[in-house]
């Protein structure tokens, strides 16, 4: 696709998953932060550009920078956040949730082509190819009419 998408979904509630990934960081932090979910429903939003460099000085002595990194990268590389990213209306917010620009026509439309890609190989996953037929082994006539009069005298013994 190169064009952006002109027609708006709403606001993209987040899922049980995304409140967990959410979770996730807010437990690394000295505060919960309120761009990020709290619950199911809650809207998804965009980060502003740089928001992983206020994220930092929150963070919890114990914790590491790394985890924080991969904590915000698991949250921020979902369908569900590149599917917020890429509506028409979409804005970037800050720590608070409060918006603080509307997201560029380019990061849309690189947001809205992940989403696509990411909504496509999750279709693959889930649809796998039936599996191939195995053929029959290949009888001789003799082992055919074996098997046809073992299965008439199991049959009829199992009847009695």
């Amino acid at each position: 696709m190169d064009k952006p998408w002109k027609i708006s979904r709403g606001p993209i509630a987040a899922t049980e998953l995304d409140v967990e990934k959410a979770t996730a960081i807010n437990t690394l932090l000295t505060r919960p932060v309120g761009v990020l979910p709290a619950k199911p429903g809650d809207p998804i939003l965009p980060f502003a550009v740089g928001l992983f460099n206020e994220l930092r000085p929150l963070l919890k002595p114990e914790a590491g920078v790394t985890t924080l990194r991969r904590a915000t990268a698991a949250y921020v590389h979902c369908r569900r956040y590149y599917f917020a990213s890429a509506q028409p209306d979409s804005m970037r917010h800050g720590l608070d949730g409060e918006p603080v620009e509307p997201m560029s026509p380019e990061d849309r439309l690189v947001a809205q082509n992940r989403f696509l890609s990411l909504k496509q190989s999750a279709g693959k996953a889930e649809a796998p190819e039936p599996p191939a037929p195995v053929p029959a082994p290949l009888l001789s006539k003799s082992e055919q009419i074996r098997a046809a009069l073992l299965g008439k005298k199991g049959a009829s013994a199992s009847a009695e």
